[in-house]
């Protein structure tokens, strides 16, 4: 499949999948899009001081960074799990300039270790964050009231239908601890009902620049 790098609406780069016509990121704002989505309205939820993270759809790696560096600004201790069945490639993660966008040039080094780093081994990438990757498809995800918060950012709906489908979102059910949360970039309807089929109750939010809407779910 053909890849490229690209630069979105607020001048971080995303890659371009130009047969799907899809993107890792919003053109309209790779960064605004994930701090919008994933920390605005996920992280910034979360009530302790410790908090275990999923992430469906590791990808570029721009989520765990974003969450990395909040984690420092807030004294939050972060385990970090992001699933990924196709990584990208270290001449990629080189092209990507999310570091320096986020004006962190001191965590450049950091993000080449998130995509360097063994799978299924815990790192400590620093102090108060540790990743732990796994390479794997999302329909084998089984952890079972383990974490606090899933980021699932999978490729759309449009693209990838199965992965927006109840039997996934059960599965995320069963990986949050009760009360957790679950945020995604998509509002789409049919994605909503999955969702509750699955036993959350769902919020739509304001989107990030591009969209109208988001979705927040609650394992209430």
């Amino acid at each position: 499949m053909k890849r490229r790098i690209i630069t979105t609406s607020d001048g971080s780069r995303t890659i371009s999948l130009e047969d799907w016509n899809e993107h890792y990121h919003s053109t309209h704002g790779a960064v605004n899009e994930a701090c919008h989505v994933f920390i605005d309205h996920g992280l910034a939820v979360c009530q302790q001081n410790e908090i275990r993270i999923l992430e469906v759809g590791f990808g570029t790696g721009l989520n765990a960074l974003i969450t990395l560096n909040e984690a420092q600004k807030k004294d939050l201790i972060i385990h970090y799990t992001g699933v990924e069945a196709y990584p990208i490639s270290m001449e990629e993660v080189e092209e990507l300039n999310y570091a320096r966008e986020l004006d962190l040039d001191q965590l450049e080094q950091v993000y080449r270790e998130m995509h360097l780093c063994r799978w299924d081994i815990p790192v400590q990438l620093t102090p108060e964050f540790t990743l732990t990757k796994q390479k794997k498809d999302f329909g084998q995800i089984s952890d079972e009231q383990e974490y606090d918060l899933i980021y699932f950012d999978a490729f759309g709906p449009r693209v990838q239908p199965e992965l927006w489908t109840e039997s996934i979102f059960i599965k995320m059910f069963n990986a949050l601890k009760s009360n957790g949360v679950l945020v995604t970039y998509s509002a789409k309807g049919s994605v909503r009902r999955a969702m509750q089929a699955a036993g959350f109750t769902v919020d739509r939010l304001p989107g990030p620049p591009g969209k109208r809407e988001m979705l927040r779910a609650n394992k209430a």
